[in-house]
């Protein structure tokens, strides 16, 4: 059994720098992951092989990024019955639009929850990979509002210095 109850997937390197951002918020609340380039249309071996032993795994929760045509997070989810996070990483093509449409249109029957275009999409997907891995980790329930008191007390009242 893995150690890592997350998983963070992406479709190429490229989309680390914008899939960095997950890992962060689950870093920042001490949770493990793995995160490991699985490309649905380069290596669809191993994103097969991925999806079927995800559970196997460990893994509890899957964020999958990625960008254009994006089916990663959606193939992974036909293939697995785990929760799928899809982080649609902006392309130069349309600064996103496409990759996020790509995963918000998964037929019915097969869910992928779509966060947002980019950074926030990421860091937000880490967040909710935790807070779903909170319902049954009381501990990391408290990390998480922990975490959401700070940044509440992080934003000032006034527009002083």
């Amino acid at each position: 059994m893995s150690a890592a109850p997350v998983a963070i997937i992406m479709g190429s390197r490229s989309d680390w720098p914008t899939m960095k951002h997950a890992a962060d918020s689950l870093d920042a609340l001490g949770v493990a992951y793995e995160a490991k380039v699985v490309s649905a249309h380069r290596t669809p071996d191993r994103l097969y092989a991925f999806a079927k032993g995800a559970r196997a795994a460990g893994h509890k929760v899957i964020i999958a990024g990625a960008g254009g045509a994006a089916h990663l997070p959606g193939m992974t989810a036909s293939m697995t019955d785990l929760p799928v996070l899809g982080v649609p990483v902006e392309s130069k093509l349309q600064n996103g639009l496409d990759s996020l449409l790509s995963i918000v249109q998964m037929p019915g029957g097969i869910p992928v929850a779509t966060l947002a275009v980019g950074v926030a999409g990421a860091k937000n997907a880490g967040l909710l990979a935790a807070q779903i891995l909170g319902l049954s980790d009381p501990a990391l329930a408290q990390r998480l509002a922990d975490y959401r008191a700070r940044q509440t007390d992080a934003v000032a009242e006034t527009v002083e210095d």
